[in-house]
């Protein structure tokens, strides 16, 4: 049987956590074993009580971490990477933005032998979308753009969080970044490994800066400047 292993970096997310993880662990998986990874990176408000509470109510699946300060969702990737014991890997944000449900689509190619890797784009196919910022949009098919041209993929959407991947594959990567900059890091790696990468559409429920979202314009200049770097300096 295979297991999937979902990585959860969270900071300060008390408010949504436990419905994304209960969510994660209800969603159907037909002959797939499931172990949830909740890394807590430096918190300031009360989501290490959450998450230590989840432990606690799933133990043995729902396996957590801390950092004692804020590091970045690199380096919170990177703790759950290396407590990863599945055959394939799923990175989740902690927001409710992405949907546990196309979890099925983003890990059949994976399960059927066609793919190593699979993107899931918020701009291809026909799924829900919430509608939000012109800009961030513009924003990401720049960087997607950018990336492309530099790893001569044809992603719609470089910057999703939801990503998956045979574990070997994402394993034997070494993720430097430690902030944002970690999403055109792994592209331009997984793209020098040849790797067979897919994309599949997938729903989005973005969220507002009221509501707690947390990239900003800073970390698209920061991206360009991993796109660059992880492309054509190494």
């Amino acid at each position: 049987m295979n297991v999937l292993s979902i990585i959860v970096p969270v900071y300060n997310e008390q408010h949504t956590l436990e419905k994304i993880v209960c969510e994660v662990l209800a969603v159907p998986l037909e002959g797939v074993e499931r172990e949830v990874i909740v890394v807590d990176d430096g918190s300031t408000d009360g989501t290490f009580d959450v998450v230590v509470r989840l432990g606690k109510e799933h133990a043995g699946v729902v396996k957590t971490f801390r950092h004692s300060i804020n590091q970045g969702k690199g380096a919170a990737l990177r703790t759950g990477l290396q407590a990863a014991g599945g055959d394939v890997i799923i990175f989740q944000d902690a927001d409710l933005e992405y949907d546990p449900r196309d979890y099925t689509k983003l890990i059949g190619p994976i399960l059927a032998g066609k793919a190593d890797a699979v993107y899931g784009s918020r701009f291809l196919g026909g799924e829900p979308h919430r509608v939000l910022y012109f800009w961030h949009s513009v924003g990401n098919g720049i960087l997607t753009l950018i990336s492309n041209m530099m790893t001569n993929l044809n992603l719609t959407d470089m910057e999703t969080c939801y990503k998956a991947f045979r574990s070997e594959i994402i394993k034997g990567i070494e993720i430097k970044e430690d902030r944002f900059g970690v999403e055109p890091e792994i592209t331009a790696k997984l793209a020098k490994t040849k790797c067979r990468i897919y994309e599949v559409g997938i729903s989005y429920a973005g969220r507002t800066y009221s509501e707690g979202k947390k990239i900003g314009w800073r970390d698209g200049l920061h991206a360009i400047g991993c796109i660059i770097k992880y492309n054509v300096g190494q």
